[in-house]
């Protein structure tokens, strides 16, 4: 008979219904037992190979299938999880590089809007020059038609 450690370690199950189906170590389906003789594991499940206890020697007890189901189960939710999270992760890189362009076009629009904001000051201050000296040249010839 094996040891339960490698036994569990070299042998395949797989889960039909609520029934899992095991596979001894020369890939044969171990039947499912039941411990007959007296003792403190009497009446306990376990699977052994169709040819036990001659043959592969294979041996699990029926609760720790169980156990690999659970663990099947969780680790297959595990899986969709950090499926889902991947995704979201992908979602996130997406937005940030929409965002990142959107911040470079803005940026743009930024420097756009500042130049023109610069020649509009230079148009005014220039309009006000102009101004200004239309005003001198008014009053000079006032002052020249004052004097003649």
């Amino acid at each position: 008979m094996a040891s339960q450690g490698s036994a569990s370690s070299a042998s395949r199950s797989r889960s039909m219904g609520s029934m899992p189906v095991v596979k001894c170590y020369h890939d044969e389906v171990a039947p499912l037992r039941t411990v007959r003789h007296e003792g403190p594991t009497q009446g306990k499940r376990f699977f052994g190979c169709s040819h036990w206890p001659r043959r592969c020697g294979f041996f699990k007890w029926a609760d720790l299938t169980d156990n690999i189901n659970e663990l099947q189960l969780l680790l297959f939710e595990k899986d969709v999880e950090i499926s889902y999270l991947e995704y979201e992760k992908e979602e996130l890189e997406r937005n940030v590089k929409m965002l990142k362009e959107r911040e470079a076009q803005l940026e743009e629009e930024v420097v756009e809007l500042a130049i023109e904001n610069t020649e509009t000051l230079i148009a005014i201050k220039s309009a006000k020059m102009d101004k200004k000296f239309m005003v001198a040249l008014v009053l000079s010839w006032v002052f020249l038609l004052l004097l003649i």
